[in-house]
């Protein structure tokens, strides 16, 4: 693929989501946003001057046709991610998807043969494999320090019953129907520690319903949803989704262990993220804080961001994302989270919506590269 000159952008969300990418594409050489969409008219005015875009549409469609976009942001309801996708890529027009991917198994099949025919790029935007203390580990596990990784934990616990009221569609797709709805954002980063690996088969089970929504009708989702997954190499991960238990948020919670090492991340607001390395550590029972390891490891992008990382979304990451999308439209490197790489931090949830109805049975998980 050859380099382009300047990429011309456009966000659909523009007026919610996509507007928080406004510091990450303002910073890239390479891109500018052109074009914005939204479907909620009385503030697409405002979005198009904040975002700097010289063109506004409430159809999507119409933009895709109309709007000489090389590329799009996705950054509406999850329900919405596949079929905009589709339209975009089936015109070669490169895609950033906001997470999850899809929500179906059919849905995302089509969407892995529409971007494997496409001449364009498609990249999930999982933000939580950039952050500073994940791309830390990421590098710890690639020099080899952890040793043989073979069990991982992620906890997404963020109560949303507030928000459910204000962003409708969340009461469907994501505290709306039973098992796992929403697992990327935990899955995503452990996918990367676990290099070559993939969920081969899930079990899931809930705690049970404790809350209702205004109307007094009882959320479909269990409060809790633990999801177990047996990785194709024979690891284990577990992945607990909580978006309706009342307690203090915390989104970034992990863990994982080798024959040679093991992490702890915080489980509280100005707590410590604590590994332990077999090479590394004198005692073998002491911990180090993680930060101790960044002179040594922390790889070059965080070692100095850019100011404007800094002030770009979730703590930088979204600026770093936006940089890899760019720099894999322009062939300089491998998409990071391409289609299969997006299909293996999804499906196991969808998977795990099946598994939770079946008592907890174990089930397959597709590889989406056998769908090729």
């Amino acid at each position: 693929m050859g380099l382009v000159e300047k990429l011309n952008v456009g966000i659909v969300g523009a007026a919610g989501r996509g507007a928080s990418f406004r510091v990450a594409f303002e910073a890239q050489d390479m891109a500018r946003i052109h074009a914005v969409c939204d479907v909620r008219e009385d503030a697409l005015n405002a979005a198009a001057e904040r975002l700097g875009a010289s063109e506004k549409y409430v159809d999507y469609e119409a933009m895709l046709a109309r709007s000489e976009i090389d590329a799009v942001v996705i950054g509406t309801p999850m329900h919405f991610h596949v079929p905009q996708a589709i339209a975009a890529l089936r015109r070669d027009i490169h895609v950033l998807s906001e997470v999850t991917a899809g929500v179906s198994v059919p849905e995302c099949r089509e969407l892995v043969q529409v971007a494997s025919a496409s001449n364009a790029v498609y990249m999930m935007a999982e933000n939580y494999t950039y952050t500073r203390s994940n791309v830390l580990v990421k590098e710890l596990v690639r020099q080899g320090l952890f040793g043989e990784v073979y069990y991982g934990e992620g906890e997404y616990l963020h109560e949303l019953k507030a928000l459910n009221e204000i962003t409708t569609w969340r009461r469907k797709w994501q505290t709306g129907i039973d098992g796992v709805t929403y697992c990327t954002h935990s899955l995503g980063p452990l996918l990367q520690w676990m290099p070559g690996d993939r969920v081969a088969r899930v079990c899931c089970a809930g705690s049970g319903h404790h809350y209702t929504d205004p109307r007094g009708d009882q959320y479909e989702n269990q409060d809790s949803c633990v999801m177990l997954c047996q990785m194709a190499r024979g690891g284990l991960v577990k992945i607990r989704v909580d978006m309706l238990s009342e307690r203090p948020h915390a989104t970034g919670n992990f863990q994982l262990q080798g024959t040679e090492g093991c992490y702890e991340s915080a489980r509280e607001r100005g707590g410590v993220n604590r590994v332990w390395l077999a090479d590394i550590c004198e005692d073998e029972q002491a911990w180090m804080d993680l930060t101790d390891l960044e002179a040594d490891y922390l790889p070059d992008m965080w070692r100095d961001p850019p100011e404007a990382a800094l002030r770009s979304g979730h703590g930088g990451s979204d600026f770093f994302e936006v940089m890899d999308f760019i720099q894999s439209i322009n062939g300089e490197i491998a998409c990071p989270i391409g289609i299969h790489e997006a299909m293996d931090m999804t499906l196991p949830g969808l998977i795990s919506q099946q598994s939770i109805v079946q008592d907890g049975a174990w089930l397959d998980v597709p590889d989406s590269r056998t769908w090729v």
